[in-house]
Order: structure tokens, then sequence, then C-alpha cells
């Protein structure tokens, strides 16, 4: 196998050599260079130049490729097409020694000289260049210069097989080379053979062309530089999204790598990744140790710290903490013996991360000193990324930077700073991976600000435009904290809450941010069974959880708020109402918006319980405005439904039959209708059953049995629909 040169790119060189020719004319020009360059470019600076010929997917590694992108255009020649002419340069080389002519011929492209110059001028030959001269700094120059030095290096048995590959590249263009130059005589793969009259099928031909199969095209049909740039492919794509190797794409770069006489080291470390992605632990410990030892082979100790580097992640996503973290520790240090910042800051980055999905097994570390405290190294990668111009590291660092504060309940508009901030540096240094961490924050700022249609919005134009983009990680967040989001709006059925319970905590997710949903419903769970000594156990057990953890503060305000709730349904509404209140408070100095409504409109029901009304109707009604705000059903409901209690409590200590009375019992009728209406919008059947009992109990006592009866009839049919569900 050629380390370089192909058949198609034999094929690239005569299009470089026909527009050299200056026989293509002007409205050809730009389709036939971005034919040309989308093949001789990375294919993310082609992608970001947005080329004019966008038809396809052309390849060069079959001719028609090429005819699809040159039959369409006329050429300067009369009745001529670019690939007729493409063609004419092709057959023109129909020898061996034609071969090697071709070749020289390409320092025809390529500016001479000053000492050439000098002669030619002592020589009288002042003549301007027929032929277009390409700078040899162009994409076109270095093209033509590597693919000469490359031909002169083929040993004799590498060149006579990129020979053979040619001819079978060229081989299905016969027919149209005899129809448009009838006079051309017989054309023959090797001219020799026609000018010496040989036949076929005679001894000299046969020994020449003996093995002339299939074979040596697809021997010289990809060299090793084509399975590097598409295992680098291959490896970013697996590392970006997280998805497998197909199984086509497996099977077709064991067949390449297979014709060649050496595996490339990094087909080992997408073995490697392939293997991890599916959970195969030994094949995937196994590949990246025989990755790092053909790397080292060649260049000693440069990856070693990076091999610690992956070690450490793979641990890690297997469960194997302890080892994960012996791993990074040996990381950072072979990185600070290397000097490698960039290593070394990354490495601080993933621990940081870590310790902040499991503090407890980082704690080890923290204690050692490697670490120091979040805010201590969140400056020192800030400064070290800086100084070596890691733009979309200290990008990552500002966000955490954020996220910390917001963790912390410390200041809102210090992480909108710190995300301006990132924001800023990935549109002016260009770092797009940053663009989907930012939004998903961004989105989280405004969701506990309580401004739920832009953090809705952020988290629509994450999914939809920047989803490729992201790691498979964001991806399992984003969608989930959707699917909670809608869950949370949606039914309250307790056998399929106890159903869906078993089921998460068979696996639980190692993230916090993901496991407090679990935590709440088991709490719930208890509380529907009315275990409510069992659910303020879980409560008390959870909160020193999270105490423990330093986890988020709106984690634990949730909790809190959740625990009053708990013990005023169980009739320790003293208690509630100091936890409430707590919770109220931190809510408010954090500016945690959702919390706070949440925990005052808990704390409005326990003074509902404690027949304090009037102080539950002004906390009510000033929060009204922006519980509607948040566009949170289930939060919308709640609070209407505790505005109506509210008012009928009012309406019971007054007298019977009284004007204000009845304006406090029709404007809980009012409430129950609109919490209704919200309850129906998240499809909560509790809800809408728990509001058609009290509306049709105000009616009976206010004597409209019409009405009353129909409410009655509305609540059988909604328990009705509800268990037809439940038996499909």
């Amino acid at each position: 196998m050629s380390r370089y040169l192909t058949a198609p790119k034999l094929g690239l060189l005569a299009l470089i050599s026909l527009y050299g020719d200056s026989v293509v004319p002007m409205r050809a020009i730009v389709p036939l260079l971005s034919f040309i360059v989308s093949f001789l470019l990375p294919p993310q600076v082609v992608a970001r130049g947005n080329p004019p010929c966008e038809k396809g997917n052309f390849s060069t590694n079959s001719i028609s490729g090429v005819q699809e992108a040159t039959i369409l255009h006329a050429s300067g020649i009369p009745g001529r097409t670019l690939w007729d002419l493409f063609l004419k340069k092709l057959w023109g080389i129909n020898s061996f020694d034609q071969l090697h002519v071709f070749f020289d011929s390409l320092s025809l492209l390529l500016p001479i000289d000053l000492e050439e110059a000098r002669k030619d001028k002592d020589a009288g030959d002042l003549s301007l260049p027929s032929r277009m001269r390409f700078s040899r700094n162009s994409p076109f120059g270095v093209f033509l210069r590597r693919a000469q030095l490359e031909f002169t290096r083929l040993q004799l048995h590498d060149s006579i097989t990129l020979w053979k590959s040619f001819i079978l590249y060229r081989n299905p263009t016969l027919f149209a080379w005899r129809k448009r130059n009838p006079g051309s005589g017989r054309a023959r793969y090797d001219v020799n053979l026609a000018e010496s009259q040989v036949n076929e099928q005679e001894d000299l031909s046969l020994i020449l062309y003996r093995d002339f199969t299939e074979a040596d095209h697809k021997q010289a049909g990809n060299s090793m530089e084509d399975i590097e740039k598409l295992l680098e492919f291959q490896r970013d794509r697996m590392q970006t999204t997280g998805i497998r190797i197909t199984e086509g794409m497996r099977m077709r770069l064991a067949e390449m790598i297979q014709d060649g006489t050496r595996v490339p080291a990094l087909f080992h470390y997408v073995n490697f990744l392939d293997a991890w992605k599916c959970g195969d632990y030994p094949s995937s410990f196994e590949n990246l140790h025989r990755f790092y030892d053909y790397t080292m082979q060649d260049r000693e100790r440069t990856f070693y710290q990076y091999a610690l580097l992956n070690l450490a992640i793979l641990h890690k996503d297997f469960g194997c903490l302890s080892e994960a973290i012996t791993a990074i520790r040996e990381t950072i240090s072979a990185a600070r013996e290397n000097k490698d910042l960039g290593c070394l800051n990354f490495s601080l980055s993933w621990l940081y991360h870590l310790s902040q999905t499991h503090p407890t097994e980082v704690d080890e570390i923290q204690k050692s000193g490697v670490l120091g405290n979040d805010r201590d190294t969140l400056v020192f990668m800030k400064a070290k990324a800086k100084e070596s111009g890691m733009w979309g590291l200290l990008s990552t660092t500002f966000l955490s930077e954020a996220r910390l504060g917001l963790v912390n309940g410390e200041s809102v508009s210090l992480a909108l700073e710190n995300i301006t901030k990132a924001s800023y540096l990935g549109l002016v240094k260009n770092v797009p991976s940053i663009v989907a961490s930012e939004l998903r924050l961004h989105s989280t700022v405004f969701s506990r600000l309580g401004i739920s249609c832009v953090a809705w919005s952020l988290e629509e134009l994450f999914l939809e435009c920047h989803l490729e983009r992201s790691s498979a990680e964001e991806m399992l967040h984003a969608v989930s904290k959707r699917a909670c989001a809608i869950a949370l709006k949606g039914r309250d059925d307790l056998k399929a809450a106890e159903h869906f319970l078993s089921q998460l905590q068979a696996n639980t997710p190692p993230d916090r941010e993901m496991t407090f949903p679990i935590m709440v419903l088991e709490v719930n769970v208890q509380v529907r069974r009315q275990n409510y000594s069992n659910a303020i156990i879980l409560l008390e057990k959870h909160a020193e959880e999270l105490q423990a953890e330093d986890a988020d503060i709106l984690f634990r305000i949730l909790l809190m708020t959740l625990k009053a709730q708990t013990y005023n349904q169980a009739g320790i509404s003293q208690k509630a109402f100091s936890i409430a209140i707590r919770a109220a408070s931190l809510a408010y100095n954090a500016r945690l918006l959702s919390a706070l409504w949440q925990a005052v409109r808990v704390l409005c029901q326990v003074l509902n319980s404690l027949q304090e009304f009037d102080g539950a109707l002004k906390l009510l009604r000033a929060i009204m405005p922006q519980v509607l705000e948040c566009e949170d059903c289930e939060l919308a409901a709640t609070t209407l439904s505790a505005l109506a209690d509210t008012h009928m409590g009012i309406a019971g200590q007054m007298l019977d039959g009284s004007t204000k009375q009845k304006e406090h019992m029709t404007r809980g009728l009012g409430y129950l209708e609109m919490a209704f209406d919200q309850y129906s919008r998240g499809n909560n059947i509790r809800g809408q059953r728990e509001t058609l009992a009290k509306k049709a109990t105000i009616l009976h006592l206010n004597g409209d049995l019409v009405l009353a009866d129909d409410c009655a009839a509305r609540y059988l049919a909604i328990l009705k629909t509800a268990n037809d569900e439940v038996a499909i």
C-alpha cells in the first residue's frame, strides 16, 4: 500500500494540469476549483467555506465522480467539454514511462527558480509561459510538490502497483474515449504492447500483467494517509457524539487495513472507543493498551499522560472510581513532569467535574491538597488556560465558575457575567463547542429566575440547532430535563409512580441533577400511601446526603419545601411553618424565584391549616402573577387551589348567608375552575378529581344541586377514563 499516492489522486493531478493549460472557461472555473479543493483541504475548512459545488457527495475513488463534475461544462476548445479533455489527459498516459513523464511535467505548473530564470534570460528566451503556474505554498502547489516527492520515493514494485491501479481506474472510460476520438486507433492499456504488436494472450503480456486483477486496484486505491484521515474522522465523530462505529464502516476499515503492510496505531484507538461505547470493558482496556504500546515505540513518552487520562475516563465510566482517581492523579503528575500544560489543565478540569458529581469519592484528593477548594481550582485553571491559549478550556472554566455560583446561591448577576464572558470567547476565538453548554446553563439561570418561557426557548434552541455539536452527556441531560419537565405536568398515578420508581432505583444514575427527581418521587409515593413517618425518614436521610455533599442549594430548598408540605399533611403544622419559612428565606437570598414561589405556596397552605387565612390571602395574591409567569401547570394549579381554600376558610368565619360569605365562596369557585384548567393542561388526573370534588361540595352548600351533580358526573367520567387507560 502506498503511503500517499493513489490512482484517484492521479485523476486530481490530471484535473489540476488541465486547469493549468488555461482551457477552462470563466464560467466553469469556480465549480472545477471547488470540486478539486474539496479533496485537498480538511473537511472542516471546506464545510466552513461552503463551496458552490454541493451536489453531491462527489468521490474520486471512482471516476464517475469526476465525470459528474466536468461533463456539463464546456471547455475553451470548441465542441469539447472538460470531461473530453480530462479523458485526453488520462489516455495520454499510455505507458509506465509516460507515467514518469507526467510526474516530471508537473514541475511546469510550479514557479521556476531564480537560477533557471536567469539562464533563460541569458539564453535569450523571453517567451511568456503558456501554462498557468501555482504558488508553491498554495493548496495546489503543496499538493503538486507532495505528489512529486512521494512518487520519487516509491519503490519499483509500488510504482508498478500504482500504474496497474491507474489502468483499472481509467478503464471504465474506454468506450467514451473511443467514441469521442475515433481516429485514435485501438486504445490499449499499454502502448508498448500495441506498438510491438503483442497479443494480450502472449507470454510477454502475461508476464507483465498476469496479476492484473481488482486486487491491485484495492491495494493501491487507498493510501495510508487516506486510512489515517478516515480513522481520525471516525475518532472525532465518536468522541463528539458518543455513538458507535457502524457495522459497514467497521468491515470497510478492516478490509482497507488488511490490504496494507502495517496497521495504523489509530485503528486500535478507534476500536477502544467502539468497545468503550458498547460496554465491553476487557476489549476497551486491551485496545487502549495496544494503541499506546504502538505510539510509544515511535514517540517515546510523549503520549504517556494521555494514556493515563483515557484510562481514568474509562475506569470512571465503568464505575471503578477508585481506579479512576488513581489514574487521574498519575496523569497530573506525568503532565507536570513533561510540562504538558494542555493535558494538565484538561486533567484538572476533568477532576474538578468529577468532584462535583462524586464528592464523597474525591474527598481524599481534596484532603491531600491536589485540588484545593473549588474556587482556587477554577482560578488556577483560568490562569493556566489563558497562558497557554486554550480558549476552549478557558470558556469552560467561566461556565464552571458560573455553575458553582448558582450551586452555592451566590449572585445571579455574577453568574450571567461569567456566561457572557464564555460566550464572547466562543465567538471571538471560534470555539463552537462551547455554544451548547452556554445555552444549557443560560436556560438553567432563567429557569431559576422563574422566567420559564425564555428557559424553554433556549432549551428548544439547543435541541434543534446544537445537538450535533454537543457531547452525549449533554444530550442526555437536555433530554432528561425536558422529559422531567413534561412528566411533572403529567399524570399523578400511584401505580405508575411505583412502577417507574422501581425501575429507576434499579440503575440509579450518579449525577445528582438526575437523581433528585427520583428522590422526590420516592417521597411522594410514601405520602400518597399516607405513610408519613416513612416519608419523613426518607426526607431526613436525603437532607443529610445533600448536606454532606454540599449539593446544589436549589435541591436543598426544594427538599425543605417538600418536607414542610409532608409535615403539614401529617397534621404537624407548626413544625411545617418553621421549615417553610426557612425555605422561603433561603430561596429569596439566592434569588431562586421558582423555588421561592413553591415555598410561599406551601407556607400559605400551612397558614390555612393554622386558620390564618388573612395572611395566606395576602401572600397568595402577591405571588400569583409571578406564579403564572413561570408557566408551570402544577405550581399554578396548586397555588390556585390554595387560594380557593383560603377564600373558603374566610367564608367559613363569616355569618351564614351574608353577602361577604357568598362573595368569597364565588371567588373560591372561580379559582377552582382555573385550577381545574391548569390540571387539565398538565393532564393531572388526581388534581382534576380533587378540584371537582371541592367544587361539587361548594355548589352543594350553595344549594346548586344541578351543578353539583354535573361536577360529580364529570368526576366519575374522568375516573372511568383513567381506569380504562390503566387497564389498557
